[in-house]
């Protein structure tokens, strides 16, 4: 579930190629794109996400790909021949770099589990890809604080907000990773309390935030940002609007994956 609206950028299809890919934390790889094609794109920062279109093999193609993703563009996108047709996952700008015309992305990587962590592993420079700018979801209201709750899978968007959002900001940030080792550094507001929480091995997505989140003194005026698993993201806006009175509009939440479902 998600109340994040989807936004169809002028830029449309833009199409890269891989520079590198370097692995930064034990679970975790930056992939970096560039290409001419980087000039049309408007970068807005913050947790801007798009739709990334990864080949299977030598035989995907991104010629006939749609320039909006929308219902119309997805339909157009099954009709495509499959042995021809790229995945695509949806994936949050980390860093762009316009004076070099490079792009960074980080890909959360579980072995061999699923098709973009095990494809930004052994990615080769030159391989081409191709994207559909989608916005940016962080949308606050009028509010005295701001309140972030993570998981590993966007820590990057945490990150991305943190780093972006006015330096005046006060509030809290709960970004729960299932390995310590992937933590990053953040260049925070001050008046932003970063918390970083590890779940213990084997527990689900939300077991060390949602408690932290249920212990914290707040109040019904800050706006929150909850994203990541889908218990960790739903969990968190019915804690917030349900007990702690904070109004829907005020709540952004999305569940980027869910528990024993693969990712689509």
């Amino acid at each position: 579930m998600s109340n994040i609206a989807v936004t169809h950028a002028d830029s449309g299809l833009v199409r890269c190629q891989v520079q590198r890919s370097e692995r930064i934390t034990p679970n975790m790889t930056r992939v970096t794109f560039g290409g001419q094609d980087l000039e049309r794109f408007e970068y807005r920062g913050f947790d801007q996400w798009f739709r990334l279109a990864i080949p299977l093999d030598s035989h995907s193609r991104f010629d006939n790909l749609p320039a909006k993703f929308g219902v119309g563009g997805y339909l157009n996108y099954l009709t495509l021949p499959k042995g021809t047709r790229p995945v695509i996952r949806n994936y949050t700008i980390r860093q762009f770099r316009a004076g070099a015309g490079e792009m960074d992305v980080d890909f959360l990587v579980h072995g061999t589990e699923g098709v973009a962590g095990p494809w930004a592993a052994s990615v080769q420079p030159g391989t081409p890809v191709a994207f559909i700018d989608q916005g940016c979801g962080w949308n606050p209201v009028p509010a005295a604080r701001q309140l972030i709750i993570a998981d590993e899978s966007a820590m990057p968007v945490a990150l991305g907000i943190l780093r972006d959002m006015p330096r005046d900001a006060v509030g809290e940030a709960l970004i729960e990773l299932f390995d310590e080792r992937d933590r990053q550094d953040v260049p925070a507001p001050q008046g932003m309390n970063v918390r970083w929480l590890v779940r213990e091995p084997g527990a689900a997505p939300g077991s060390a935030a949602l408690p932290v989140l249920r212990e914290l003194p707040l109040d019904a005026d800050r706006y929150a940002f909850a994203v990541g698993e889908s218990a960790l993201a739903t969990g968190a806006r019915r804690h917030l609007v349900s007990e702690r009175g904070v109004p829907k509009s005020n709540v952004t939440f999305s569940g980027y994956w869910e528990l024993g479902r693969a990712q689509g």
